[in-house]
């Protein structure tokens, strides 16, 4: 009876026999309501719903951040470079007149226009234990004396050119000037440096040549463009016959007169006869 008078005033009650006014149960479902009810948020001026249970927010544009794994700094690059070219023993404390060697036209090239300064040819490879060990002590000898052109040959990319110059040992160097060209060569290291100090010294003073640039030998560069491997051309020059006065002087001497056709010696016991032909 009460329950039915409770619901025709307007009230609930709930099975236990709590009674509650509508108001205040409007009072909690609103409150309810506005705890679950996403809230608005302004994003790039314009307001939006999210489930950001808070009070409403201002936020700009979001602003996107390189992932620091895949990018590396810039620090980092240079350092990565450094390490790389640390490796490369053989670029290391080069002097200006010292210069790496890229093909065979590039070394026929340098010695010709090098002219009457000294040249020293420096073959080289970068596995060899010797030629590391020597190769601070040749920059040392290219900055002492800065008129003399270091031309160095990597082995292992010249394999075949080094093959038609006739270079089997490492390290390996030869001298060069002007029309004398080849003025020596030979192989050393660390331990026998002398005969590098003692060439130079021979062959540093600087000396006038008649005559054009020689540099390789005309064998040597007949080697080189017959070898198929490389790209390089070469023509043998033409023999000058001189003329007039010079020609007879170079005109090649008549033959002597051979004596008459004789039989050969014919050894008999202990006694040598000489059977001459009787001319007929």
């Amino acid at each position: 009876m009460a329950a039915a008078q409770a619901v025709a005033k307007g009230s609930v009650v709930s099975p236990c026999g709590y009674r509650a006014s509508p108001g205040l149960l409007g009072r909690r479902r609103g409150a309810v309501a506005a705890r679950i009810a996403p809230s608005a948020v302004r994003i790039g001026g314009s307001w939006k719903k999210t489930a950001f249970l808070g009070g409403r927010l201002a936020v700009g544009p979001r602003r996107s951040r390189p992932e620091s794994r895949n990018l590396a700094s810039p620090v980092q690059m240079n350092m990565n470079l450094a390490i790389g070219k640390s490796m490369r023993w053989w670029e290391k404390g080069l002097q200006p007149n010292m210069r790496e060697i890229e093909s065979a036209q590039d070394l026929v090239d340098s010695l010709i226009n090098a002219g009457d300064r000294l040249v020293i040819v420096d073959f080289f490879s970068p596995g060899c234990g010797g030629c590391r060990a020597l190769h601070p002590k040749i920059c040392q000898f290219a900055e002492q004396n800065p008129d003399v052109l270091f031309l160095q040959v990597n082995y292992e990319e010249h394999k075949s050119m080094c093959y038609s110059l006739h270079v089997h040992v490492l390290p390996f160097f030869r001298f060069y000037r002007g029309a004398q060209g080849r003025l020596c060569s030979f192989s050393c290291t660390n331990a026998t440096i002398k005969k590098f100090k003692d060439a130079l010294a021979k062959h540093k003073p600087d000396r006038c040549s008649i005559g054009p640039t020689r540099g390789l030998e005309e064998s040597e560069l007949l080697a080189l463009a017959e070898n198929k491997d490389l790209q390089f051309t070469y023509t043998k020059k033409p023999e000058l016959i001189p003329s007039g006065d010079a020609a007879a002087e170079h005109t090649a001497p008549e033959p002597a007169k051979l004596p008459g056709v004789t039989k050969p010696l014919i050894r008999l016991g202990s006694e040598e006869r000489s059977l001459v032909s009787s001319g007929r």
